[in-house]
């Protein structure tokens, strides 16, 4: 059977994290199981065991055509009868709670019918086309992509295989995870009778994997009950401790919550504002997680105060009255409203406190921000039909603009399927996506084309790189971050601004530098892969062996000066390697010892200290020879044969080199410092210009440091 299951009544963990609608009694699971074995209702009536589905369905979409369900149960029942849960029930309980927890969550009608036989090609004679010709495609595929994958087939990796089946198949269709995550919530719920080591492994796999596909769904229903529970397995002592603490604190005469609650209901009334305040009690894990972050807990610290509203100009407003009339936290504002998380979540974050200490969190948003904030994708209907479409129009939910949000492919998801398709085997998939679902954040940069990336918090510009060009990115030679020249691990903010520098040599390789460096698996994956191909090749990290060949003179000589005229018989002039001034720069001189005249162009910065120190400037000009020497420095990144080619570059420009030094690489950039004789010193810029065109080199300047003059 593919459902682990207990005996709902078995003793177990408060799970507070999903509020049930008021006056709707818990489902009954045997009394649907009994129902259900009495065999399938008349053709011209639904069966009774899916009145709960139908009412909570009904709920979301009064003109639903609710004959698919009924023909889908009929199915279930039939080819379920027979089998049993581990606690004796029915079998045919656990794709009726699945689909219950979809429905009420706002589930559309393709959906629910295809989680009343998610478990049916799995776990009976019905198969993949029968189910075509009954439901159609779209129900096929949804099936399908929650059907397992046989352990006979797949041995150990059934299990990383399913997972990359499924996650392949979200790819095309969110639908497939939402069935999944239902199906997993209702097997945590009824997980007691396993052995406790059962328990725990699916508790592990349910907290590396499900719960932040929940999450970047948006599904919050799902993942805060599924946390607890998780909770209560994994960390028993803790979940108790918690639990004290709520049991304790529900036991308080005051409520210093519904005090303030009161309180901001008064403020918006007095406004004219229409507004719903709920208090909203925290699930265990978050009680846990601020105790240890905050210590002993207050009243307030064991819920928060959910504002709902009907237009988001009013979520501002709620704002403005709240920060007007009450103390507000600033700090602890946030803007989800304008700048919406990746998972589709909106909601303006604030706190206001009362003048004994006592804190409550305020959470502000609309009725339809608050549908979503709950069940994410699955309160978007079916994101894939047409909005001309009259069953979408039923069942479909669009923005306020009637433009429809589509999470087809959502970049976290994109990154997810690239790098799978790489993954060489199933351990490295299955430890590769715990770890990539481990990144709880996301950011989103821009490409000077107006494009976007987005990437997990912590990307650095290798992970912009593979993300942009795949494989492709092993030729990246260096890259732009808002404008200014960055090195390939600097880390990305959101926000910024990226532009990829691709070199055209078709020898390009990664860096193994850029390992430390890559925090997607996508990037990690891809260089790993070409380093196993290429063991004995050099990379970029390294310089290659030319670049390392010693000064053609040694030590860079100090330039002639027999073309620049001093006002003063007999004096020595020197032209100073600081700046390297050649004609026609402006220039000026200064005495030194001995005698000498050292020539510097006039912006150099030793002229101002030289001035400052009380040095007489002499006053010198360019003679009448075209002929000059010049040091420059070229920067670029390291790859192959860059020596060679910029050599070639200088010689075709008719220039001598006089010394060449190539200091080691630093993190893929190498700097080249060569001292060069010219037949004519207008012919400077043109040699410049022919030295960046090099590939591999982002900039040529003349030599302009800070050293003394002397």
């Amino acid at each position: 059977m593919s459902a682990e299951a207990t005996n709902p009544a078995t003793p177990g963990p408060i799970t507070p994290a999903v509020q049930r609608r008021r006056g709707r009694p818990r489902i009954d699971l045997r009394r649907l199981g009994r129902a259900a074995l009495l065999g399938p209702a008349g053709r011209d009536r639904l069966p009774d065991a899916i009145g709960h589905v139908v009412e909570a369905h009904r709920a979301h979409y009064p003109d639903a055509d609710l004959d698919p369900l009924r023909r889908a149960y009929v199915l279930a029942e039939s080819s379920h009868r027979g089998q049993m849960r581990k606690s004796g029930e029915p079998y045919i309980t656990h794709p009726l709670a699945v689909t219950l927890i979809l429905a009420e969550l706002g589930a559309e009608t393709t959906t629910l019918t295809a989680s009343l036989l998610h478990d049916t090609v799995e776990d009976t004679d019905v198969t993949l086309d029968q189910v075509r010709e009954e439901f159609g495609e779209e129900v096929r595929y949804l099936v399908d992509g929650v059907t397992k994958l046989e352990k006979v087939d797949y041995g150990a990796a059934a299990e990383p295989e399913t997972f990359r089946k499924m996650l392949v198949a979200t790819g095309s269709d969110v639908r497939v995870m939402s069935i999944k995550l239902a199906d997993r919530l209702h097997n945590m719920r009824t997980l007691g009778v396993m052995r406790p080591e059962k328990q725990e492994r699916i508790a592990k796999v349910t907290k590396d994997v499900l719960i932040p596909l929940a999450e970047r769904l948006g599904v919050q229903a799902l993942k805060t009950e599924l946390e607890d529970l998780v909770f209560a397995i994994l960390r028993p002592e803790e979940y108790a401790h918690t639990r004290e603490l709520i049991v304790e604190n529900s036991s308080r005469t005051d409520d210093p919550l519904a005090e303030i609650a009161e309180e901001v209901r008064g403020v918006l009334r007095e406004a004219g504002l229409q507004a719903e305040v709920l208090i909203r009690p925290r699930h265990f894990v978050s009680v846990h997680r601020v105790s240890r972050k905050r210590g002993e807990l207050r009243g307030a610290d064991f819920g928060r105060l959910l504002v709902l509203v009907n237009e988001d100009a009013d979520c501002y407003g709620v704002l403005g009255e709240l920060h007007t009339c009450l103390t507000p936290v600033v700090s602890e504002f946030k803007d989800f409203i304008a700048v919406p998380k990746f998972n589709l979540y909106q909601s303006l974050h604030t706190a206001v406190a009362r003048p004994d200490g006592q804190v409550a969190e305020v959470l502000i948003r609309t009725h339809q921000m608050h549908k979503v904030a709950e069940a994410g994708v699955i309160a978007l209907g079916n994101p894939y039909a047409s909005p001309a479409d009259p069953a979408d129009a039923q069942e479909g939910q669009a923005d306020g603009d009637g433009e429809r949000a589509d999470p087809t492919r959502p970049g976290w998801l994109s990154r997810l399927l690239d790098w799978q398709e790489a993954a060489p085997d199933p351990d490295t998939f299955w430890s590769t996506l715990r770890e990539d679902l481990a990144q709880d954040r996301e950011i989103t940069v821009f490409r000077p084309d107006g494009g976007t990336l987005g990437l997990p918090a912590g990307a650095s510009c290798v992970d912009a790189a593979y993300a942009q060009y795949g494989e492709d990115a092993h030729a990246c030679i260096g890259v732009r971050v808002n404008g200014r020249l960055a090195r390939l691990s600097t880390v990305l903010s959101d926000g910024d601004t990226v532009q990829l520098l691709m070199g055209q040599d078709p020898a390009s390789e990664p860096s193994r530098e850029w390992l430390e460096h890559a925090h997607t698996p996508v990037a990690r994956i891809a260089i790993t892969r070409w380093l196993a191909a290429h063991p004995t090749s050099g990379t970029a990290s390294e310089a290659p062996a030319e670049t390392r060949r010693p000064a053609a003179d040694g030590p860079a000589a100090r330039p002639a000066a027999a073309d620049v005229v001093v006002d003063r018989p007999g004096a020595t002039v020197r032209l100073a390697g600081c700046c390297t001034p050649v004609p026609p720069d402006a220039i000026t001189g200064f005495s030194v010892r001995g005698g000498v005249v050292t020539v510097h162009r006039v912006e150099c910065a030793a002229v101002e200290r030289m001035k400052s120190v009380g040095r007489a400037e002499v006053e010198v000009r360019w003679g009448d020879s075209s002929e000059c020497r010049v040091t420059l420095f070229a920067e670029s990144f390291g790859r192959p044969h860059l020596l060679a080619d910029l050599t070639e570059a200088i010689a075709l420009e008719g220039v001598a080199i006089v010394s060449a030094t190539v200091e080691p690489p630093d993190q893929q950039r190498v700097r080249h410092t060569y001292t060069l004789e010219l037949p004519d010193a207008a012919h400077l810029p043109a040699l410049m210009r022919a030295m960046r065109n090099v590939p591999g080199v982002y900039d040529v300047s003349r030599a302009h440091h800070q050293s003394t003059a002397s």
